[in-house]
C-alpha cells in the first residue's frame, strides 16, 4: 500500500469528509434495525461542524482520506462519553476502531481528567459489542427504545483503560 494510517485531532475543516464517512458507515446500522431516520444519518453538516468546534474528535487518515473517526467529551462528573466510532467498511477488521478508541480514552483521561468511560450501541450490533468488551467495557444498562431496538450502555473505569482482553 505504501501509506500508513495516521491518527490526529479533527477540526471543523474535516466536517464534510466525516459527514460523508458517517453516512456511509451508518447505513449498515440503519439496515440492521430497519430505521433510516437514526441521528447519524439525519445530522446536518452545520450540526456536525458545531459538534467539532465545541467537542473533541479524532480521525484516522490514509493519505488525505479520512477513513475512521470518533468523538468524545467529558462531563462534570468525570465521565468520558465516547461516540460515533466509525471505520470505513473497506478498512474494518484492521484494528483501526480499537486504535481510535484507545486514543480517545488516552486524551480524555490525560487532558480532561476522565474517571470513567461510557459508550452505547444497539443490541444487534455484535461487532461493536465485541470491540467494546475486548477493550474492557461492561454492560451497565439496557434500555428498550422500540420493538426493534434496545440501547446497551457500556462503561469502564479510566484506571482500566490500558486493559485489553484477549480475543
Amino acid at each position: 500500500m505504501g501509506m500508513s494510517v495516521t491518527i490526529s485531532a479533527a477540526g471543523v475543516q474535516d466536517a464534510e469528509q466525516i459527514m460523508k464517512l458517517q453516512y456511509l458507515c451508518y447505513q449498515s446500522e440503519a439496515e440492521l434495525y430497519g430505521d433510516y431516520a437514526i441521528e447519524p444519518l439525519t445530522q446536518t453538516l452545520d450540526d456536525l461542524s458545531g459538534e467539532l468546534s465545541t467537542g473533541y474528535a479524532l480521525v484516522a487518515r490514509l493519505g488525505d482520506e479520512i477513513i475512521a473517526s470518533v468523538r468524545g467529551r467529558v462531563d462534570s462528573s468525570g465521565t468520558g462519553h465516547i461516540g460515533k466510532l466509525i471505520v470505513h467498511p473497506r478498512m474494518q477488521g484492521h484494528g483501526l476502531g480499537g486504535r481510535l478508541l484507545d486514543a480517545m480514552e488516552a486524551h480524555c483521561a490525560a487532558r480532561l481528567a476522565a474517571k470513567r468511560f461510557q459508550l452505547f450501541t444497539g443490541h444487534r450490533s455484535e461487532s461493536n459489542l465485541r470491540l467494546y468488551r475486548r477493550h474492557g467495557y461492561a454492560t451497565v444498562a439496557t434500555e428498550p427504545v422500540s420493538a426493534r431496538l434496545s440501547v446497551i450502555t457500556l462503561e469502564k473505569d479510566a484506571a482500566a483503560r490500558n486493559f485489553v482482553a484477549s480475543a
